[in-house]
């Protein structure tokens, strides 16, 4: 279990995040990362209704490729079945020794999403909804969460994801390593068993 003392927000100093996405997940990680001091960008298609939304927060706004190439770290953040078309759109954007961050390893898991072998590759997931993510930052402590390194190309994945897990608040609630494989099935299972109901 890693908490604030075992992440180095510093980190990420110099560095922009790209948050793809501004939904429940998105707007959280977005606003509590600026919050704490790291430079953020939004990357949304055009004419998406959270366009002003993120605005009235203020956070700047660009399309995804251009959010992604300004992005040192890009966090996908949008539903698994539009991974493929925004990965398309993003992709080219993304540079040797980027972070490139999920938020559910669907996508990776299952071949949906390849990224090339030079960048890292992991996941940085609260174990709640973007509002309770956002609220309890707010109030000074954090939704615990989940990381998982996929692919170490600079070998500084996994501090890097920390740091990142620490911006978003999840290290004042504490954050458990995993892997893709697990956190999918495990997630898979909690929403098609537990919260829908499973025979």
């Amino acid at each position: 279990m890693f908490y604030d003392d075992d992440a180095d927000l510093t980190l990420l100093d110099g560095k922009t995040v790209a948050i793809i996405g501004f939904g429940s997940q998105g707007h959280a990680h977005a606003q509590n990362l600026k919050d704490s001091g790291v430079s953020v960008v939004v990357g949304l298609r055009e004419g998406s209704s959270s366009v002003q939304k993120a605005k009235d927060a203020g956070l700047e706004v660009l399309s995804i490729a251009d959010a992604a190439s300004k992005g040192d770290v890009v966090q996908f953040l949008v539903p698994d079945e539009l991974h493929r078309d925004v990965w398309a759109e993003a992709k080219d954007g993304i540079a040797a020794g980027n972070l490139v961050l999920f938020g559910h390893g669907f996508s990776i898991l299952y071949g949906e999403v390849e990224p090339p072998a030079d960048v890292d590759v992991a996941l940085a997931a609260p174990k709640g909804p973007g509002h309770l993510v956002r609220r309890q930052y707010l109030e000074g402590s954090g939704v615990p969460g989940l990381i998982a390194v996929h692919q170490d190309a600079t070998g500084n994945a996994r501090d890097l994801t920390l740091a990142y897990a620490k911006g978003i608040g999840c290290t004042r609630g504490g954050v458990i390593e995993t892997t893709f494989k697990d956190e999918t099935e495990t997630d898979l299972f909690g929403e098609q068993a537990v919260l829908c109901g499973g025979a």
